[in-house]
């Protein structure tokens, strides 16, 4: 418990800069504004309703086109805090789903993206690092350049498992 009386003193004297707080919420705001770029760009693509902001560990929202959807996959857009990084993920709607195509990715030895080694403490069956250390001074690039990488991740997962056969 000394460890986290000693942690809980560091948050509070961050909280007290109002630093954090500050960078926390604008974070937030820009996920929010890039998840109504996908709603309303892309009508084509269904999109969760609601940002899961995690405990400042990743911050993800969910992109659902048609065809993975039919599959219970879905794309997660994820902001992780501590590696500071935005990365787009193939994920499933359950650990079931994630298991069967996290090994057909595998079996097939598709090596375009990220397959992570094991399943154990993941939430991806694939990732892609879509920007490394973001600069937020210019978030229209930001905005476009994970728009491209998300768009991209998109056509060639799709592409790949359209040759694939659907898994039950």
């Amino acid at each position: 418990m000394a460890e986290f009386h000693k942690d809980m003193n560091e948050y509070k004297m961050l909280l007290q800069k109002g630093s954090i707080q500050k960078a926390y919420r604008g974070l937030m705001e820009y996920f929010g504004s890039l998840r109504l770029i996908f709603k309303d760009k892309y009508p084509e693509y269904d999109v969760s309703g609601n940002i899961y902001q995690g405990f400042m560990d990743m911050t993800y929202f969910a992109v659902f086109p048609t065809s993975l959807k039919h599959r219970k996959l879905k794309i997660a857009v994820v902001f992780l805090h501590e590696a500071f990084r935005f990365e787009v993920w193939l994920v499933g709607f359950n650990k079931s789903i994630q298991k069967k195509y996290w090994n057909l990715v595998k079996d097939e030895q598709w090596n375009t993206y990220h397959i992570p080694s094991m399943l154990k403490g993941k939430d991806s069956i694939i990732e892609y690092v879509l920007v490394e250390n973001p600069d937020f001074s210019n978030l229209d690039s930001l905005t476009q350049k994970i728009e491209i990488g998300i768009l991209e991740f998109i056509k060639e997962v799709v592409s790949f498992l359209s040759k694939i056969k659907k898994i039950t």
